[in-house]
């Protein structure tokens, strides 16, 4: 005769047991990581300086990050908690503040500001008119990242941003190439010309008596090709300039079911 084992009936206080040993459990995990963030200051400070920011690591974090997560809690709250994380600890490696463009007034503008980078870092308004033009001195801020780092349908900031800071000397991403194109005026052909190389035309503004476009191209195609696709849609006076580079668009716009 077999004797049965005792039926174990889960309670409401067993369950918030387990959630404030789980909260406590990432609390610690947060101080840990600062004080290696405390370890890592040291030894940069050892090595003359670096900067904090690694946009390549960054994107591929996050990339990571929503190819890994599961469950009931959305990816919204998974990443914003993730981008707050990133934000304050780079920030408290070195201190820096937002510089968002609200000369349209778009609240869209600010909420991806404040979705990417929290609230700890100050966020101030500035910018208007082809601004990157004032990128294009070699010692000049340039960009470092596009934001969202993980395209997906209804992102709550998926209104897409440029993330501009010092020039790096590591850590930057180069898959995308941005630059500040000089021309006569605007040609209807300029799309579709960059286009068939796998750019796009991301902004046009006027300068002076002539025409400034911002345009991305992919990271191993040299500006020459730029400069003979406009040139044969028939663009004269051509100057280019760099002005930053980004990681690669990740779409995940199909994300795996939950389990």
């Amino acid at each position: 005769m077999s004797v049965s084992e005792p039926l174990v009936v889960e309670t409401l206080a067993d369950l918030r047991v387990d959630i404030d040993r789980i909260d406590a459990s990432m609390h610690e995990l947060l101080m840990e990581r600062g004080r290696i963030i405390d370890r890592l200051i040291a030894i940069k400070a050892r090595q003359g300086g670096g900067s904090a920011f690694r946009p390549a690591r960054e994107a591929a974090m996050m990339r990571a990050l929503v190819e890994r997560h599961r469950g009931l809690l959305p990816l919204d709250t998974v990443e914003g908690i993730w981008r707050i994380i990133i934000s304050t600890f780079t920030f408290v490696q070195a201190n820096y503040s937002v510089h968002v463009d609200m000369s349209r007034g778009d609240s869209p503008m600010r909420d991806s500001a404040r979705f990417h980078f929290g609230f700890t870092v100050p966020c101030l308004d500035g910018g208007v008119g082809a601004w990157w033009n004032r990128l294009c001195p070699a010692f000049a801020p340039k960009i470092i990242a596009r934001l969202p780092l993980v395209e997906r349908p209804d992102h709550p900031a998926g209104m897409p941003v440029f993330v501009i800071a010092k020039p790096l000397a590591e850590g930057a991403a180069r898959d995308i190439v941005i630059e500040s194109v000089s021309l006569d005026r605007w040609r209807g052909a300029y799309p579709a010309a960059l286009g068939a190389l796998g750019g796009e035309i991301i902004g046009n503004a006027a300068d002076g008596m002539g025409l400034s476009l911002l345009t991305a191209r992919p990271g191993g195609l040299e500006p020459s090709a730029v400069i003979g696709a406009l040139r044969d849609a028939g663009a004269g006076d051509l100057r280019i300039a760099e002005v930053g580079a980004h990681a690669a668009r990740f779409d995940f716009s199909a994300p795996p079911p939950s389990l």
